[in-house]
């Protein structure tokens, strides 16, 4: 298969593994397909770089080439792919705290055998100091420990005035649902959720030594195990005298007194009294994470940055209260699930995860992810700082791999706050490629920041170098920003296609006018007098909807695949995207029954 072909056949995206699953967030795109991608446009001995580097995928896809898994030479077999592979260089640029530090050890991970042993210590350890925080009573009285506890908000009758927790109004078991209808169980009373006030009290914040007006939870359901038996129940007395304990217990040293940053994210509903860092977090939680966290210190420093970024990974996805529960389908309790990516949504129904149960079923994908990279040649270098000025020579790089931030889509700073605090360092925002209103940064501002960048890549590209560039947004300004200052720096889009991505990020499932799939850009070396005349936008739609009509995947001919394919002709063509995703779909949905 020719290079150009692999856009028009995009690899799949989002193969699940353990280097995928290695990630503290999730990444976009697997480090094997990024592997191939860098095989495909590169030899042995060649240098990769991307100036938004993440959580540093690009560098460990560079490792992976002297040691393509089982399923990337399948792969590259079963697609044609004409590779040689063999040892790659990188070179990564993340303006993240996080993203560097997880950059840095998984291009460079310590010995499996004594990750592992150290982690199993220190898990065995910590839960000789602290497990007694999770014991629980199962349902015959004996003494099991917690898997989890779902919490409730407390609810307001706007009838009778009692005080009514979110689970008793709204959850039913078997089959398991959450209405969206408060039913009061004192009164009666019906209403719309949203309409009914929380309970809030304010309650003396030991951290901060000042009183904090709070949304009131209190346990709906305790999930535990004694032995190897599951079981469930209400809450008991119990469960109340082991929180006051907990209430006592002196919270380890290492817990960060960390204000919140708050921009984009925040929300006065849900994060009411969440004002720093340990209010995203129940009591208990709080004190074993850190107490696990004190204790990497006693371990030897080959180690250390390896156990912090296993705890990391279990972190800000598991173990706060932005942890939630579901509803499925004709399931007979509700399923739980990890925080929404991309936001920092706390629910009226937070989990309360046991860390020691999963940060044990973590440690197993971080030790598969660590054999996989320990020992691989190549040098990856991460730097933590901004892709605006490269001090790398001109000319020097073969190939950039790229997925630059999508404009106001998420505000990585802000997410990553939650664990760089953790880290004792967050990220300077100032170059940060953002659209944001609490940063004060327009679509000119974020194109001003992608200009510079881009105008480094070139710079440091050679003259026969390429650059893939992977990109997502439904805003037509924010692709014709992207257009503008790949444009300005000097490139040209060789050719285009869309990832085949079986399953799209949080925002890219639940947002109007989202895209699932995103398009992918092969860029070279501006060449002159290759603008074509644009056509009208409805013609070119027009086009394409009957293309994928009679194309075999069915996918093709959704709206959102659509977008994606219409993005592409113009880019590919040198033009500005002429119109936004939500005002394709309302033509898509006029037009796609006159098209069949």
């Amino acid at each position: 298969m020719a290079t150009l072909d692999l856009y028009e056949q995009p690899l799949d995206s989002s193969r699940a593994g353990a280097l995928f699953n290695a990630f503290p967030y999730p990444t976009k795109i697997s480090p094997e397909a990024i592997a191939l991608y860098i095989a495909a446009h590169t030899r042995p001995g060649d240098t990769v770089f991307d100036g938004f580097g993440g959580s540093g995928t690009t560098g460990v896809a560079a490792k992976l080439c002297a040691a393509p898994t089982d399923s990337m030479i399948a792969t590259a077999r079963r697609r044609n792919l004409t590779v040689e592979w063999g040892v790659r260089h990188a070179v990564v640029y993340e303006l993240s705290i996080l993203g560097a530090f997880v950059g840095r050890t998984l291009s460079d991970p310590p010995a499996p055998d004594d990750f592992h042993a150290a982690a199993t210590q220190l898990l065995e350890d910590a839960e000789a100091a602290t497990g007694w925080m999770y014991v629980a009573k199962d349902l015959s009285g004996a003494d099991g420990r917690v898997r989890h506890i779902i919490w409730s908000d407390n609810l307001i009758c706007p009838a009778c005035k009692q005080n009514v927790t979110l689970w008793d109004s709204t959850v039913t078991l078997a089959p398991a649902a959450i209405s969206s209808t408060f039913a009061c169980p004192s009164c009666g009373h019906r209403a719309p959720v949203e309409s009914v006030d929380r309970h809030s009290s304010s309650t003396t914040d030991g951290l901060l030594g000042a009183a904090v007006v709070s949304r009131v939870r209190s346990i709906a359901r305790v999930y535990g195990e004694t032995g190897r038996k599951k079981w469930s129940r209400s809450p008991l007395p119990s469960d109340a005298t082991l929180l006051g304990a907990i209430a006592t217990h002196a919270l380890p040293t290492a817990v960060p007194y960390a204000a919140i940053p708050w921009g984009d994210l925040h929300r006065s509903g849900y994060h009411q009294g969440i004002s720093h860092l340990h209010q995203l977090y129940t009591r208990r939680n709080l004190a074993v994470f850190a107490d696990m966290w004190g204790r990497v210190e006693a371990f030897p420093r080959g180690v250390q940055e390896a156990l912090r970024f296993w705890l990391l990974s279990y972190n800000a996805s598991h173990a706060t209260i932005m942890t939630r529960v579901v509803a499925k389908q004709s399931m007979p309790d509700l399923a739980v699930t990890s925080a929404q990516p991309g936001v920092m949504y706390v629910s009226g129904l937070p989990v309360e995860k046991n860390l020691f149960l999963g940060l044990r079923r973590k440690l197993k994908t971080i030790v598969e992810a660590f054999r996989m990279l320990h020992g691989l040649p190549g040098n990856v270098k991460v730097f933590q700082r901004s892709s605006t000025s490269v001090s790398l020579p001109s000319g020097t790089v073969d190939y950039i791999f790229t997925d630059p931030p999508f404009g106001a889509n998420i505000p990585y700073a802000e997410l990553n706050f939650i664990n760089e605090a953790w880290l004792g360092k967050v990220t300077d925002k100032t170059d940060e490629a953002i659209v944001s209103t609490s940063q004060g940064k327009s679509i000119e501002d974020y194109r001003t920041l992608l200009t510079a960048s881009f105008t480094e890549m070139r710079r440091i590209l050679k003259p026969t170098g390429r650059a893939t560039l992977v990109f997502h947004s439904a805003a037509a300004e924010v692709w014709n920003a992207l257009q503008r200052a790949y444009s300005e720096a000097g490139f040209d889009v060789l050719t285009a296609g869309v990832l085949n991505k079986t399953q799209g990020s949080f925002k890219q499932v639940t947002t109007d006018g989202a895209v699932r799939g995103d398009p992918m850009l092969l860029l070279g070396p501006r060449a002159t007098g290759r603008s074509q005349p644009a056509a009208s936008v409805w013609q070119v739609a027009s086009e394409l909807y009957r293309e994928a009509a009679a194309a075999p995947d069915a996918v093709e001919l959704s709206p959102q695949r659509l977008y994606s394919r219409l993005v592409n002709h113009f880019l590919s063509r040198h033009q500005l995207v002429p119109v936004d995703a939500q005002d394709f779909y309302s033509w898509y949905g006029r037009y796609a029954p006159e098209g069949d």
